[in-house]
């Protein structure tokens, strides 16, 4: 596939149509989004039963319980500011990982781009973790982090709590990550105390999500974006926007 890739994090794919891959292209895809975290495909022409299609090529279609589903495909759920009388609030996290087996992949499907504003943010888990201090990154090694559920009303049967490791091992690309997710989702790190977790789980984000560290994806009528939440962090800026955003989202694992 011809792609272009992006500073910090992510690829331009630019001659696929995520309608009609073999599976030569599926393995590509799943290799690039290991290497690069974001896979970006323009003008795609897909509706929602070939977007989850194209979901399914990558692996099982899981949903996150109390997600609004969108009409007609359980699978899939919408988001949207139409009808909101408050501004939608979002924090840099990782999709899903308070479950013990969280999913591989987030894909957006844009329904309806607004006329400004309402980028998608991506972070480089990778490079977090690399230019952390030598000393840090020998400290936290081996480390894991308790990550449990935050806003949404779950099932008292559901999982809702979930142990991984910190600078998590990516199975293809073999490279580690920093894998946490929005702070308040950050319970526990192993054998460090409360008030220890917190200062770190700070530092962690912090250090993850500066603006050297991020890729602001401005979405454009027909995008897909497929991500790799093993090894980034994602966020939607709701400030400025102006027009109504509708996307539908899947995840694989």
């Amino acid at each position: 596939m011809r792609h272009t890739v992006i500073d910090p994090v992510g690829v331009l794919v630019e001659d696929a149509d995520v309608e009609s891959l073999e599976p030569s292209q599926v393995e590509e895809i799943r290799t690039l989004a290991a290497e690069h975290g974001v896979v970006v495909f323009r003008a795609q022409t897909l509706d929602d039963v070939r977007f989850a299609d194209f979901l399914r090529s990558l692996g099982e279609i899981v949903f996150t319980e109390g997600e609004t589903p969108v009409d007609g495909h359980p699978d899939l759920n919408v988001i949207s500011n139409v009808g909101r009388t408050t501004t939608p609030r979002s924090t840099f996290h990782v999709d899903t990982s308070y479950v013990a087996k969280p999913p591989s992949y987030t894909a957006l499907r844009a329904v309806t781009v607004p006329r400004e504003g309402g980028q998608t943010v991506f972070s480089n888990q990778y490079r977090a973790w690399e230019t952390l201090p030598v000393d840090m990154r020998s400290d936290l090694a081996d480390r894991t982090l308790t990550h449990v559920v935050t806003g949404l009303d779950l099932p008292d049967d559901a999982e809702s709590s979930a142990e991984h490791p910190l600078a998590a091992l990516h199975p293809l690309s073999g490279r580690r990550s920093l894998y946490m997710s929005t702070p308040k989702r950050c319970a526990s790190i192993s054998g460090m105390t409360a008030e220890q977790t917190a200062r770190t789980v700070q530092f962690l984000y912090d250090h993850s999500t500066a603006e050297r560290n991020v890729y602001r994806h401005t979405w454009q009528p027909g995008d897909v974006v497929l991500w790799d939440n093993r090894c980034v962090m994602h966020r939607a800026d709701h400030s400025g926007v102006v027009g109504d955003r509708v996307m539908h989202r899947g995840m694989a694992r």
